[in-house]
């Protein structure tokens, strides 16, 4: 009877043991910090800025960057919708493009819009496209655009002044 006594004894003390390590292992870790003991630390509010990206505003004056010569070049001028692109030489403005310009509202920093022509505008011009819509793309601060004159097709780039 002694043995079962001593197995008994050995497997609650043993259980005891594992018992107490399990409990000291899972306790919190004491804290270090000079504050009172009375109250539980609050978790620190991790406060979530959800940064609303606003649309590019394209508003201005913009010049050709990329002209074969300084006295012939083309520039545009832009509104909140609208924009004017013209031929440019040394003493002379003629309109290329009148119509619309849409930016998309997600703040986007590289986008294409198609722009429509205001025909009102560009059908008395005579170096004017007659094209019924062109598609502007903006890009790395630049918009640029397809123009093709005399059979010959070049991408224009313009930059913001």
């Amino acid at each position: 009877m002694n043995t079962a006594v001593t197995r008994a004894a050995a497997a609650f003390a043993l259980l005891a043991l594992l018992g107490l390590g399990t409990v000291a292992c899972s306790a919190p870790a004491e804290s270090t910090d000079s504050k009172s003991d009375s109250q539980p630390a609050a978790p620190e509010a991790v406060e979530e800025v959800e940064e609303v990206a606003e649309p590019v505003d394209l508003a201005g004056e913009w010049t050709q960057i990329n002209s074969n010569s300084p006295d012939s070049f083309q520039s545009a001028t832009i509104t909140a919708d609208t924009i004017e692109v013209s031929w440019n030489s040394t003493d002379t403005k003629s309109l290329y493009w009148a119509g619309t310009v849409t930016v998309p509202e997600d703040g986007s920093t590289s986008f294409t819009f198609d722009s429509a022509n205001d025909t009102s505008k560009t059908d008395s011009a005579m170096l004017a496209s007659s094209d019924p819509t062109k598609t502007f793309t903006y890009a790395d601060g630049e918009l640029s655009y397809e123009v093709t004159a005399l059979g010959t097709t070049m991408t224009v780039r313009l930059e913001k002044q």
